[in-house]
């Protein structure tokens, strides 16, 4: 029955065209805008390698990640999304938009 989940599962990743080193690679999900707000999918993870997937809704907004060995930004100005493979040390991480940091901002630990 293993075997059959298996095989299931690689076929499956193979069809999709999706590597299989990505396969389980979890993915975190922040936006800014398009009004004034900024947010992320978790408020708490576990160490690891993650992808985050930003999407800047607003050209007066970016969005901005900063924590243990990390400092990533989305311009201000430009709309979109940005994708990011980072690795997730324990701390706090922070996001903010930077020209609205007072009141656009979030945060989230990595355990």
């Amino acid at each position: 029955m293993k075997l059959v989940a298996v095989a299931a599962t690689a076929a499956l990743v193979g069809v999709l065209g999706v590597p299989a080193a990505l396969a389980g690679t979890p993915t975190l999900n922040g936006t800014d805008g398009p009004g004034f707000t900024i947010t992320l999918s978790s408020k708490s993870v576990k160490a690891g390698s993650y992808t985050i997937t930003v999407k800047d809704k607003s050209n007066i907004h970016n969005f901005h990640l900063t924590g243990p060995g990390v400092n990533k930004k989305t311009s201000v100005g430009g709309q979109g999304t940005s994708t990011w493979k980072l690795k997730l040390k324990k701390g706090t991480y922070k996001f903010v938009c930077d020209p609205h940091k007072s009141f656009m901002k979030g945060s989230f630990t990595v355990s």
